[in-house]
């Protein structure tokens, strides 16, 4: 295997992929696999920061007239299963983890504080986000944009369901078109979807390069660490 072209990524997971074919829940097997990929990179020597979603439990307000921030605050909490679950998956690996919350919740897992997480990356554990930002009203591809700037992260990995960037829906539209790469300015100003416009902007405003890629292949985390040209680049 090459040696990796960086020294410290964050990759961000959705909720879904961690369910897997479930469609829900949490899926054993891709535990297995991506923790089995990340413990690869922790000893190539990547320090590597990782940001989950929560969707797999849930997304939104499952009811009409639901509170918004209280349903924001049941996704956050959504989001500290996975990022046990995949702590678990990556310790079963070899690896060495820390939970951080942006919640206080201090019987499960660390605070989030930046110096702490930065010490942890430094020293080969891989540092799990959970909570997203601690707020309500953002997603936690924000919160990804966000840790991934505070702990100057050398680029963003975002894994999706897709193999890259599209100008519309590849799985509703056979003319769909893929970008090998496109500015922040594009993504914002097409209204791709990548991620939401404050994700966007403040991975801009950064100067953060993300790459977009199919998590559906575990092992194009290992491809991209090398500098291979896998999904599409946002720069």
């Amino acid at each position: 295997m090459p040696s990796p072209v960086y020294k410290r990524i964050l990759l961000k997971v959705s909720g879904e992929s961690l369910s897997g074919s479930k469609g829900f829940g949490l899926d054993n097997q891709f535990l297995h696999e991506i923790g089995t990929v990340l413990k690869e990179l922790i000893d190539m020597g990547v320090e590597v920061a990782v940001v989950v979603g929560g969707g797999n439990f849930f997304r939104g307000r499952t009811s009409e007239g639901m509170d918004r921030v209280t349903a924001d605050h049941m996704g956050m909490l959504a989001t500290a299963i996975n990022a046990l679950a995949l702590s678990d998956a990556l310790e079963q690996a070899g690896a060495v983890t820390r939970v951080m919350s942006a919640i206080e919740m201090r019987q499960m897992c660390e605070p989030y504080i930046r110096k702490r997480a930065i010490r942890h990356l430094e020293k080969g554990r891989i540092v799990i986000f959970a909570c997203g930002t601690g707020n309500p009203f953002f997603s936690t591809d924000t919160a990804a944009a966000l840790r991934a700037a505070e702990i100057e992260a050398d680029i963003m990995f975002k894994a999706t369901n897709v193999d890259g960037v599209y100008d519309k829906d590849p799985h509703k539209n056979s003319d769909a078109k893929k970008f090998a790469s496109v500015t922040h300015d594009q993504v914002l100003g097409l209204k791709l979807e990548v991620m939401d416009a404050t994700a966007a902007a403040l991975c801009r405003d950064n100067k953060l390069s993300i790459v977009v890629f199919d998590i559906g292949d575990t092992a194009n985390i290992l491809r991209l660490a090398v500098g291979e040209q896998v999904g599409t680049v946002v720069s």
